[in-house]
């Protein structure tokens, strides 16, 4: 499983029009209805269930990152948007700093050991300094794909 495995490109958002949790969340859940990758039907209940995840405890891990995740049965397949903020936003982070890249993740309910694998693999990008910088940098969709290429391919390094 890759990167670009899972990350649908029509829902890489470069500027998040929001500036808080719960409207990023629900700008990222919109990307991916929209995108194809999940059911407008669904759309509220996703909602819902990210941000009842987010009020168990932040998935904000630090380091201006934070991975929004929830396991629903409407899913089909594990799909992830992506949202950049200049400004950031308040994830209340363990690190307390502000969030500029959200990887929201969405998988089938029933399928627990893809979406570990999954995180996983967006931890494991995630954890890396030139990733994260990386990222943080990019202004088009086309600049967070080639992003991940490389990252897939082991082309950016530590």
């Amino acid at each position: 499983m890759k990167l670009c495995d899972i990350v649908v490109k029509d829902a890489i958002i470069t500027s998040l029009g929001s500036s808080k949790r719960d409207d990023v969340i629900r700008e990222l859940v919109d990307a991916l209805v929209e995108a194809g990758a999940a059911g407008g039907a669904d759309r509220e209940a996703l909602v819902r269930k990210v941000l009842d995840r987010e009020k168990r405890g932040s998935t904000g891990f630090g380091r201006g990152v934070a991975v929004p995740h929830v396991k629903h049965e409407s899913a089909e397949g594990i799909r992830a948007a992506i949202g950049l903020s200049v400004s950031g936003v308040d994830f209340d982070a363990l690190d307390k700093q502000p969030v500029y890249t959200v990887f929201l993740l969405l998988s089938p309910a029933d399928e627990p050991e893809d979406h570990l694998r999954a995180m996983e693999i967006v931890f494991k990008n995630l954890s890396q300094d030139r990733f994260r910088s990386f990222l943080r940098q990019a202004e088009t969709v086309e600049d967070v794909w080639t992003l991940l290429d490389e990252a897939d391919n082991d082309l950016i390094g530590g």
